[in-house]
């Protein structure tokens, strides 16, 4: 099973550190680690997209959350982890030239998520173990809300952002993504 990407990713602080590796030996013992017929867990990719300035950010408003957060979906048995969120970042935001700022994972974490609906059918409690990226699109290219996925597609100032997010648990998430991108301007 490909997760290079996670043995090679070092981790930014004690969180990460635990994260990365229950995400390793999770790997190791589940062969669909990869897939959501996993339902205690199953990996995930998500970004945050940046202009080219780095002062904004484009949110999706997530229908299941109801709130504005980041792009990103499930691998479903796809291993290459940046191609996934670059598919995902085209879906949601209908953004065509998006490319990756950098190459790798800016963030690692495993992600509670709770029981809910989708498409008609009961999900259960389960664990997203996901890697973040931050990837780079125009500012001005024309938006397309994923009507089955998403109520909007929004960009917003680095500033005003966190504002608009109503899970909790995301905002620290969020906040160490942002912190990345500001220490690359």
């Amino acid at each position: 099973m490909k997760v290079k990407e996670i043995e090679n990713y070092i981790p930014k602080n004690e969180q990460e550190k635990i994260d990365k590796e229950a995400m390793i030996q999770f790997a190791s013992r589940n062969e669909d680690a990869f897939l959501r017929s996993n339902l205690m867990a199953h990996f995930t990719n998500s970004a945050i997209i940046t202009n080219s300035k780095k002062d904004k950010v484009l949110f999706i408003n997530h229908l299941i959350y109801k709130s504005w957060g980041w792009v990103g979906g499930h691998n479903d048995g796809i291993e290459d982890f940046l191609a996934v969120v670059l598919r995902e970042a085209t879906e949601e935001t209908g953004v065509k030239n998006v490319k990756p700022l950098l190459n790798e994972p800016v963030s690692l974490d495993n992600i509670f998520v709770p029981y809910h609906i989708k498409n008609g059918k009961f999900v259960g409690d389960h664990i997203h173990m996901n890697l973040a990226y931050l990837l780079v699109a125009d500012e001005n290219e024309q938006l397309v809300t994923k009507v089955d996925e998403n109520s909007g597609v929004r960009w917003f100032t680095l500033d005003e952002a966190l504002n608009y997010v109503t899970e909790e648990r995301m905002i620290y998430i969020y906040k160490k993504i942002f912190d990345v991108l500001k220490s690359l301007k």
